[in-house]
């Protein structure tokens, strides 16, 4: 019987545990001047994204402690989401240059926005 409890409680904990992954379609906003730009949509895909438009590369998603787009745009912008931001709808973003003058380029802010889930 102790068995038979542990094996229930395995299953439910599993069961319950929560994606820790980007996954679906977003819209992305980017701010200027203290209003936010609609520019294209997204696809997450486990590890991979891709723009709707064409002509922008894909990119790769690096998932720790902070979640990193890689290949955002252009090689040299990466993008930052906090890790407690991905349960959400509205999910705020953070630029970095990879070319920036300080030690740790994900130190330096270079723009802001969103990223807009499409139900």
């Amino acid at each position: 019987m102790k068995y038979f409890a542990l094996l229930i409680t395995l299953f439910f904990i599993n069961f319950n545990q929560k994606t820790d992954k980007l996954i679906g379609r977003y819209n992305y906003l980017i701010e200027d001047d203290n209003a936010y730009i609609l520019k294209d949509k997204i696809t997450f895909k486990d590890s991979i994204f891709a723009f709707d438009n064409k002509y922008l590369p894909k990119g790769k998603v690096s998932y720790g402690n902070v979640i990193l787009l890689d290949n955002f745009i252009n090689t040299d912008l990466i993008i930052s989401i906090p890790k407690d931001q991905i349960e959400k709808d509205t999910i705020p973003f953070f630029m970095h240059d990879k070319k920036s003058s300080s030690a740790n380029y994900l130190d330096e802010v270079v723009g802001k926005g969103k990223l807009v889930r499409i139900k």
